[in-house]
């Protein structure tokens, strides 16, 4: 039953999607019409559009075709310009050139022509001068023959004649142009330094180093020399200072060459005689701690140096080899005193001529730099300064004007020529430095003997402390001239091979005296 009823359905399926296929093949062969007209009206329209774009496209590519070749126009009648500009210019050129060769051509001919005068006119001149020749010989051999004189004889006693005259009226004009010269620069000289010194008060004492010790006791000195002398050898080798225990009641005597040494020798056993513990170990102690405190102390001499001469952004180099000026001397005179009182100088010299003061303030500071490693460096302290300036960072100009200050070079400023004057200055004021009394009997000894070097000399006074050395020459054999000459000679030898504090003044004297004697007999 059931199979009859699903054949049954089966069949009704079959029949109905027969008949919607045939529904649906009727539906389309009456729809078929339609689409090939859709079909025809697409195409027409597309062809119609087709050639709608073809001919705006072919108007475009029309109008870039005129455009571009509006443009070529232009730019060829640009360039057609130009070339006619370029074809004018150069024909204008090629006739400046022409009329420039016809003038040359003319020139030329000229040339020839006034060549052609000339070597006429020479010949002639040839001719001339060999016959002023011919009269010259004879003119010459009638002159000879008349004052019995070679020509060559002659021609040197012109000579020395002409020069001669030449050399008088020369010195007379230099001695001229110098005195009115020497006269105006010291006035101003004299105002700038006296203005100078007034401003400046400084003591005027020269400094002296003391190498003793004070002792409490005498048996202070047995506890110094130790057991068998070893605690005096410890001593002597760690500082490098000879330590002399005599009669002298209550003191220790320290001596030698290095200041910074005593002076680490006297911290130290001054430490160790407060202390009362005396030993080789306790000595090594106190002296390193002097060394230790001599470089705090060495730093802050160098620091209060340059504030008090204001000094700025010196280099911390430059502020150590100040400190250690401290500990240097110049015939007594302090050098970093004296550093510091040329610096105040000099700052005071550029004020009242109005040039800069800081710089010519730090030269001052920094002139004798030198001083501080001249043992340790070859050279002359002056330059051995003008080197380390450079290294550690000073302008040219301060580096110049330390080298200077001895005239071993040449000054680049005006503030660093007034370095020399202000050394001397310093230096040769009274009570700044002293000299020990065999150096000064041999420095007297030498001006005399370097006067009597020079021929002519008849006597020779060192004076006034050796401040002066006066030269008398013979009259007979000197002329004024040779006075002069003594006298530049001998200030540039006492310059070259004395060494003295401050200047020597160089005096020349020639007197001639006639003496007659008017005798009447009675």
């Amino acid at each position: 039953m059931d199979s009859e009823i699903l054949a049954g359905i089966l069949c009704i399926l079959l029949v109905g999607a027969l008949a919607g296929a045939a529904f649906f093949w009727l539906w389309v062969r009456s729809k078929w019409g339609s689409f090939e007209k859709i079909g025809a009206d697409i195409l027409r329209k597309a062809e119609q559009d087709a050639e709608t774009y073809k001919k705006s496209h072919e108007l475009s590519l029309k109008q870039q075709q005129a455009e571009q070749q509006k443009e070529l126009d232009q730019l060829w009648h640009a360039e057609r310009r130009k070339i006619q500009r370029e074809e004018e210019r150069l024909k204008s050129r090629e006739d400046k050139l022409d009329t420039r060769m016809n003038l040359i051509e003319r020139k030329l001919s000229e040339i020839e022509g006034k060549e052609a005068g000339l070597q006429i006119r020479k010949e002639k001149l040839d001719a001339e001068k060999n016959e002023i020749q011919i009269l010259n010989l004879r003119l010459l051999r009638d002159l000879e023959r008349m004052s019995g004189l070679s020509s060559s004889e002659a021609k040197e006693l012109l000579i020395q004649q002409i020069t001669s005259e030449a050399k008088a009226e020369t010195s007379l004009y230099v001695r001229k142009i110098r005195k009115e010269a020497e006269e105006e620069a010291e006035k101003e000289a004299a105002r700038v330094i006296s203005t100078a010194i007034c401003r400046l008060a400084v003591p005027c004492v020269s400094e002296s180093t003391v190498n003793t010790v004070a002792l409490p006791n005498e048996d202070m000195k047995g506890r110094i020399i130790g057991r068998e002398g070893r605690n005096i050898r410890a001593l002597e080798q760690a500082t490098g200072i000879n330590f002399t225990i005599d009669d002298t009641p209550g003191a220790v005597v320290l001596s030698g060459f290095d200041p910074i040494r005593l002076h680490i020798a006297k911290m130290a056993l001054t430490e160790l005689v407060q202390d009362g513990r005396i030993h080789p170990t306790r000595i090594e102690e106190a002296v390193d701690k002097a060394k230790s405190n001599i470089q705090k102390m060495i730093k802050q001499y160098g620091e209060d140096a340059t504030l008090r001469a204001g000094a700025l952004n010196l280099n911390g180099e430059l502020i150590q080899l100040l400190g250690r000026l401290r500990f240097r001397f110049s015939y007594g005179q302090n050098v970093l005193d004296h550093s510091l009182e040329v610096s105040h100088l000099m700052g005071l010299m550029a004020a009242e001529l109005g040039l800069d003061v800081r710089m010519a303030k730090r030269i001052g500071l920094l002139h004798d730099i030198g001083k501080a490693v001249s043992h340790e460096v070859e050279g002359t302290h002056a330059v051995i300064g003008h080197d380390l300036a450079l290294k550690y960072g000073e302008s040219k100009e301060v580096a110049n004007g330390i080298g200077c200050h001895h005239f071993e070079m040449e000054p680049l400023t005006i503030e660093g020529s007034f370095c020399s004057a202000a050394d001397a200055m310093s230096a040769s004021r009274h009570g700044a430095r002293s000299e020990p009394v065999e150096e000064y009997i041999k420095r007297l000894q030498k001006l005399e003997e370097m006067a009597f070097d020079f021929p002519g000399v008849e006597r020779a006074f060192a004076m006034q402390a050796g401040r002066e050395v006066r030269v008398a020459v013979i009259p007979e054999q000197i002329d004024d001239e040779g006075t002069e000459h003594i006298a530049k000679e001998l200030t540039k030898r006492i310059e070259q091979e004395l060494n003295y504090p401050g200047k020597i003044k160089v005096t020349v004297i020639r007197e001639k005296r006639a003496v007659e004697y008017a005798v009447k007999n009675t």
